[in-house]
C-alpha cells in the first residue's frame, strides 16, 4: 500500500487562511497608499474654524480643496482659495486660510466709501450681503507673482488689509466642493 502525500484538511485550512490574510493586507496597504497620494496631491479636505467667510462659508463647514487648480490653470478674481499663512503674521495658530481672490498682479486696489475699486473702477461682489461694508484702505499696487485676497465678512477678516498680498508660491488650491454639512453639499 503506497502512503498518500499532501496536506490533511488543518494544513490546507491553516495556509488558505494566511493567504486569505496576506491578501487582505495587501489590500488595506495599497488602498491606504493611494489616499495618501490623493491627499498628497490631488485634493484636501478643510475646516472652517472662523467667520472671515459667512455668509458663503460658515463655521464649521468642511471643504474640499483641488490642490492642482493653480497648477493647471490661472487664479481668477473671485476664487475661492486656500493658502499657507504669510510670513509676516507672525505664529498665529492657524496654518492655513481660506479667501476670496479679489486683486490680480499689476492692478491697483483700494476701498473708500465701503466699495472696492480694481483700477479705478468699481468691483462687483454678488458674493456679498448688502448690508457688508468694506472699510476703507489705500491703493496698493499688486505686485508680480502675488494676489490680493479678502473675507467675505469683512469687518471679521484678517486679509491683505492687514498682512498685504500673498505670494502665489503661498497657494494650497482652490476651494471646489462644500461637504459639510449635508444639507449645503455642493460648490459655495
Amino acid at each position: 500500500m503506497t502512503e498518500r502525500k499532501g496536506k490533511g484538511l488543518p494544513e490546507l485550512l491553516s495556509t488558505l487562511r494566511w493567504r486569505w490574510l496576506r491578501e487582505w493586507f495587501v489590500v488595506i496597504f495599497v488602498a491606504l497608499l493611494a489616499a495618501f497620494a490623493i491627499r498628497a496631491t490631488l485634493v484636501q479636505t478643510y475646516f472652517i474654524p472662523s467667520e472671515s467667510m459667512t455668509p458663503t462659508l460658515e463655521v464649521g463647514d468642511r471643504l474640499m480643496v483641488y490642490k492642482l487648480a493653480f497648477t493647471l490653470g490661472d487664479v481668477d478674481r473671485g476664487d475661492l482659495v486656500v493658502f499657507n499663512r504669510p510670513a509676516n503674521m507672525g505664529n498665529a495658530d492657524i496654518k492655513d486660510f481660506v479667501k476670496r481672490v479679489i486683486g490680480l498682479e499689476g492692478e491697483r486696489i483700494r476701498a473708500e466709501g465701503g466699495a472696492v475699486y480694481v483700477n479705478g473702477r468699481p468691483l462687483e461682489e454678488p458674493y456679498l450681503t448688502t448690508d457688508m461694508y468694506t472699510s476703507d484702505f489705500p491703493e496698493t499696487e499688486i505686485p508680480p507673482g502675488y494676489m490680493f485676497v479678502m473675507g467675505d465678512n469683512r469687518p471679521n477678516s484678517r486679509d491683505s488689509r492687514f498682512f498685504g498680498p500673498i505670494h502665489e508660491g503661498l497657494l494650497v488650491g482652490e476651494v471646489f466642493l462644500r461637504i459639510w454639512p449635508f444639507g449645503d453639499i455642493g460648490r459655495p
